[in-house]
Formats: structure tokens, sequence, C-alpha cells
């Protein structure tokens, strides 16, 4: 029963992120697939804001296509959003907005740039994570933008022939 929590909050979580169309979904609508997750909620779905439902059903059909590792990943990040604070999530939330505001070529690079550091071995991040909060906040600024003026990987470089 709380795994069944656990996936339908997650759902919720998951939904947030999507777009909502002013149309409900009635509850014999949902696929079986879909009503057998949202179970749970069955009692409760009439009275959901519609936009809601068309959340929680658009989460409910993107959990039936996740894979086990994927659905795992997504509980682990909602376990984490459970553990924190009101003020954390607001940041996460305004940090998530600002992210969607940068144009497209920046938000590839944060991502590039995130997909390596993950690679690093644990050592290595440590290490860099430290040396980052050494930093005085006009030098975090400074090195943000000189990242982002760095060109991707596998791109050409600066230079002649790409180099840098």
């Amino acid at each position: 029963m709380k795994a069944n929590r656990l996936v339908a909050i997650s759902i919720v979580l998951l939904a947030l992120a999507g777009t909502a169309s002013a149309q409900g979904v009635a509850w014999q609508d949902l696929t079986e697939a879909q009503r057998k997750l949202l179970a749970p909620h069955e009692q409760r779905w009439a009275d959901l804001d519609p936009q809601r439902q068309q959340q929680i059903a658009r989460g409910a059909e993107r959990w039936l296509e996740m894979n086990r590792g994927d659905r795992a990943q997504a509980q682990n990040r909602f376990e984490i959003w459970r553990g924190m604070t009101p003020e954390q999530r607001d940041a996460a939330r305004e940090r998530y907005q600002e992210f969607r505001r940068l144009p497209p070529e920046q938000r590839e690079r944060l991502v590039d740039t995130y997909r390596r550091y993950q690679t690093l071995p644990p050592e290595r991040q440590n290490a860099l994570r430290e040396r980052y909060r050494g930093l005085t906040p006009e030098q975090r600024q400074s090195l943000r933008e000189r990242r982002m003026r760095q060109p991707l990987p596998g791109g050409p470089g600066p230079g002649p022939g790409g180099q840098r």
C-alpha cells in the first residue's frame, strides 16, 4: 500500500511539469492500467480540479511507459523532494524556472556539464564541489559566464582547427 501511495504521489509530481487542459478526465475514460495505478484515488477523482485530473492522467501514462530503472529514479527524486523544506522546494522551483528561461544552447551546456560531472569519480566530484563553495559570489558568476562562452564538447573550438 505504501508503494502504491508513493507511486501515485510520484505521478502527481511528474505531472506538474506538463501543461493542462480546461477539460477534466472522467474516471471511466482512463485506461485500465491508469485506473489500476490510481485506484487509491478513485473516490476523490471526481472532486479533483479538471486541470489536476489532466496532469495526473498524463503523469500516470508517463509512469506506465517508464522502465524499472526510470521508475526507481523517479521514486528516488520524489523521496528527496519529500525531504525538502517548503523553502527548499520554492528555491528548487525557482531554479527550474530560471533554467527553462535560458536559451536552448545554454540549457544544453548546463545539461552537458552536469552529465560530465556525474561521470566523475566521487572524490573528484567532492573536490570540485568544495572548490566551488570556496569561491566568492563574484568568482562564481565569472566562472558561469566563462563556461557559457565555451563551445560544447564535440563542437568546434574557438581557435583554428577547433583548438582551444
